[in-house]
């Protein structure tokens, strides 16, 4: 492992099953180059209508990441992280021969980032814990 992949270990929060979570949340990663390079049938034209589905993607991708890492200097790390990853994905469909960017979904994704953030001030941050401990109660039962 290398020294990155160390430190963003040391950054997470103290759960049971760490590496479960991180490979959900690095399949929420994929799953997000999937469907912004995929080539998507023609759908029927709504004003700004995919940019709620941006923010919808992007805040699920932070919030979980709220769930994972410990720190004020680690999550801003993470939100500036989500934030490049969506612009990357924005340059990257004009690479595709059927995706264009578009610069107001970048923005999206980026205000997604920080609603998905946001919850580090709300009870929500605890969810996995929570999840944890439920899942550990029934277990012992």
């Amino acid at each position: 492992m290398n020294g990155y992949a160390l430190k963003a270990l040391a950054a997470m929060r103290p759960l049971r099953w760490p590496r479960a979570w991180l490979a959900l949340w690095a399949a929420m990663l994929v799953l997000v180059v999937v469907l912004s390079l995929a080539i998507v049938p023609p759908l029927p034209e709504v004003p700004n209508s995919d940019k709620f589905g941006h923010a919808l993607a992007y805040a699920s991708l932070a919030a979980m990441a709220v769930q994972l890492f410990s720190g004020k200097r680690t999550l801003i790390r993470v939100a500036l992280l989500l934030i490049a990853y969506g612009i990357a994905m924005e340059f990257l469909q004009g690479l595709t021969p059927n995706r264009t960017p578009d610069p107001m979904d970048a923005l999206a994704n980026s205000i997604g980032v920080l609603i998905g953030m946001s919850v580090v001030f709300t009870p929500l941050r605890n969810s996995l814990a929570w999840i944890e401990q439920r899942l550990g109660d029934a277990n012992a039962r």
